[in-house]
């Protein structure tokens, strides 16, 4: 049997809706269908275009070749559950069902911004996911937990570099997955075209900036391709939107032991965050032979916690998701697929 051709882009998926004499109402109906949000077509339900109907299903299988799903890789903590899902071009990619109704998503098939501590930094950016292939990973989600109402934008890739298509995953998801803007986060390294393009959008998701130092070399050593701003800069600039838009900025820091847990730079992003919209979550490092880091232990990175909540700064200690399936960071994608990547990498943003 021949597999059915996936579509490219959500735009695609709109104009073969139309194509088939889907109206407006159609297109959403259909379109919430997908997300979990409405009951899939019936082929007898007359108030649907009969064309449209006869070809409900071929439509449905060409949804579902945007996104398979390869495996699934439950966390001890009965909540939270790796997914490594293969593309139609047979790429991987992961996405991560979350405790408390959240999924995340990812933006890239690989990353350019290298980050050292980072499985999918190291391997580099093989290409981008389109919007249907983003939106797709919410649409498994609801699929495998109906529940889901929060999408994050923190998988592998980095959002700025795709923002294209991440934009436009994004307004498809409030428009038809419900999802409000505040339960869709979107994580960055920091890039000024970033900024500027969340300042006129009318939809304005939650942000999470992917700090780890407010040290510029530092920084520019662990984020080899990711420092456009100075850390003061990109920190600014985030403040600023999140104090904008009225939701908080996420800061995310990875705990590298020796490298970025010391007092003394808790203090000082102390200092730059009293008073301002901002909570910091600290991420003990998914540890990988390769890259040579290694977790603070428990104590140290419950002093940084508190470090910051003494100067009254909202501050958490909380470990990625199934860290025990060697899931974090690309690591899954990397050990199924260690004897055989799918297709070489590609190079540029």
């Amino acid at each position: 049997m021949t597999q059915a051709k996936a579509f490219e882009s959500l735009s695609e998926w709109r104009d073969a809706l139309a194509a088939l004499g889907a109206k407006p109402l159609h297109a959403r109906m259909l379109s919430r269908a997908l997300m979990g949000r409405a009951a899939l077509l019936d082929p007898e339900d007359a108030r649907f275009p009969k064309r449209l109907r006869m070809s409900w299903e071929s439509l449905l299988a060409r949804w579902n070749a945007v996104l398979r799903l390869h495996s699934r890789h439950p966390g001890s903590d009965g909540e939270s559950e790796r997914l490594l899902g293969l593309l139609a071009d047979g790429e991987a990619i992961e996405s991560v069902l979350l405790p408390r109704r959240g999924v995340c998503v990812s933006t890239q098939c690989g990353c350019a911004v290298g980050c050292r501590f980072c499985m999918t930094g190291r391997g580099g950016l093989r290409r981008q996911l389109s919007d249907v292939e983003i939106a797709a990973q919410a649409a498994l989600a609801r699929k495998l937990r109906p529940e889901t109402k929060k999408v994050v934008f923190m998988g592998m890739g980095e959002p700025s570099h795709n923002w294209r298509a991440v934009e436009s995953a994004l307004v498809f998801l409030a428009e038809y997955g419900e999802f409000s803007r505040r339960d869709l986060v979107v994580s960055t390294v920091g890039d000024p075209r970033l900024f500027a393009r969340l300042s006129v959008m009318d939809l304005k998701p939650a942000l999470a900036l992917s700090l780890h130092t407010i040290d510029d070399a530092k920084r520019r050593f662990l984020l080899p391709n990711g420092c456009r701003m100075s850390a003061d800069e990109v920190l600014e600039a985030a403040l600023s939107y999140a104090e904008a838009s009225a939701y908080p900025l996420q800061i995310e820091w990875t705990l590298l032991a020796g490298v970025n847990d010391g007092a003394d730079e808790a203090r000082a992003l102390a200092e730059k965050l009293r008073g301002r919209y901002a909570m910091v979550n600290y991420i003990p490092v998914n540890a990988i032979p390769e890259a040579g880091y290694a977790r603070p232990d428990r104590e140290r990175a419950l002093e940084l916690v508190k470090t910051l909540r003494s100067a009254g700064v909202v501050a958490t200690l909380r470990d990625s998701a199934a860290q025990e399936v060697e899931g974090g960071c690309g690591q899954l994608r990397a050990r199924v697929f260690r004897a055989a990547p799918p297709h070489p990498p590609v190079s540029g943003r």
